[in-house]
C-alpha cells in the first residue's frame, strides 16, 4: 500500500512538540507526557498519580508561597500533566522571575513554553538552563525538538548529536532524530535511527509506534503492522493497528481536505 508523505501536515499543529498522551486500549500511541528535567525534591516525587489531584495538592502549596521554587516546580509539572499548559507557563514564568538563575525552573519553564508552541522562546530559555561546559543531554534533545518545529532541521540534528555523545544510544534522543529525518522525507535515515532506538531495552511504546509509522510510510504496511502488534495483548495490538492505519490514511487525504491532528510529534525525553 503506497502512502504519500507530507511533512507540512506533520507540523500543522505546533503545540504537539509536547509529548501528548493518546490512549489506545491501554497502550500509549506515538508519545507521552514528559517529566520535568531536574529534581523538584521529595514533594514532587510523592505527587498523587492522578493529574487533577496533583494539581490541587501542589496548587495549595504554591499559593501558600508562590516564591518557593520547589512548590512552583511541582505545581507547574502537575499543570502540564493535567493539560493546563498556558497556566503552567504563567506559573513558571513568575517563578523564574522570583528565582533568577534557577536551572531546574528554567528547564521546566522552557518545556512549558514548548508545550504552548513558543519554540524560539523555549529554545532561548532552555539555553539558560544549562551551559556549554556542563550541558544537560536531555535539554539538548528538547532544544533539538524546538529547532525541528521551527524547520531548522540541520541545527536540530547537531543538538541530537551532542546529546548522543553524552548519552550514547539513548532511545528518546534517537527517536527524536528519526522523526527529524521523517519531517524532511529522508525515510531511510529515519528508519535507521528509529531501529536503533527500538533495539534498546529502554525503548518506550512511542518508539515502537514511530518506527511502525516510518516503515508504513515507505509502503511496507505488513511489516509496520507486525511492529505495532509485537509483544502486545490482542486488544492492544488491534487498537494500535487501527491507529496506524488512520495515521497513514491521513497522509493520503486530498490537499483540499480539512486539516487534522498531525500523525506524529517530536518527543521530549523523560
Amino acid at each position: 500500500m503506497r502512502q504519500r508523505f507530507s511533512a507540512a501536515r506533520l507540523l500543522a499543529s505546533a503545540s504537539l512538540v509536547a509529548m501528548v498522551a493518546i490512549s489506545l486500549g491501554g497502550c500509549t500511541a506515538m508519545s507521552k507526557l514528559s517529566d520535568v528535567t531536574g529534581s523538584v525534591g521529595t514533594r514532587a516525587e510523592a505527587a498523587p498519580t492522578d493529574p487533577a489531584r496533583a494539581t490541587e495538592v501542589y496548587g495549595e502549596r504554591y499559593r501558600a508561597n508562590p516564591k518557593d521554587a520547589e512548590a512552583a516546580l511541582a505545581y507547574g509539572q502537575a499543570l502540564r500533566a493535567n493539560g493546563q499548559r498556558a497556566q503552567a507557563a504563567a506559573v513558571l514564568e513568575q517563578a523564574t522571575i522570583a528565582n533568577p538563575g534557577h536551572k531546574a525552573l528554567l528547564a521546566q519553564y522552557g518545556r512549558a513554553l514548548a508545550d504552548n508552541g513558543n519554540f524560539q522562546q523555549a529554545f532561548d530559555v532552555l539555553s539558560k538552563a544549562h551551559s556549554p561546559d556542563n550541558p544537560d543531554w536531555r535539554l539538548l534533545s528538547v532544544q533539538g525538538t524546538a529547532l525541528d518545529q521551527m524547520g531548522r532541521h540541520e541545527e536540530a540534528r547537531s543538538y541530537y548529536a551532542s546529546a548522543l555523545k553524552i548519552a550514547p544510544g539513548d532511545p528518546g534522543v534517537l527517536s527524536n532524530l528519526g522523526l527529524s529525518y521523517m519531517l524532511t522525507r529522508d525515510l531511510p535515515k529515519a528508519e535507521e535511527a528509529l531501529r536503533q532506538a527500538y533495539a534498546s531495552p529502554r525503548a518506550s511504546a512511542r518508539v515502537r509506534q514511530n518506527l511502525a509509522l516510518v516503515v508504513g510510510l515507505q509502503g511496507r504496511f505488513a511489516e509496520a503492522e507486525t511492529i505495532v502488534k509485537a509483544d502486545l495483548p490482542p486488544d492492544q495490538a488491534a487498537a494500535n493497528v487501527a491507529y496506524l492505519k488512520d495515521m497513514l490514511s491521513r497522509n493520503d487525504a486530498p490537499r483540499s481536505a480539512p486539516k487534522r491532528t498531525p500523525v506524529a510529534s517530536l518527543s521530549q525525553p523523560d
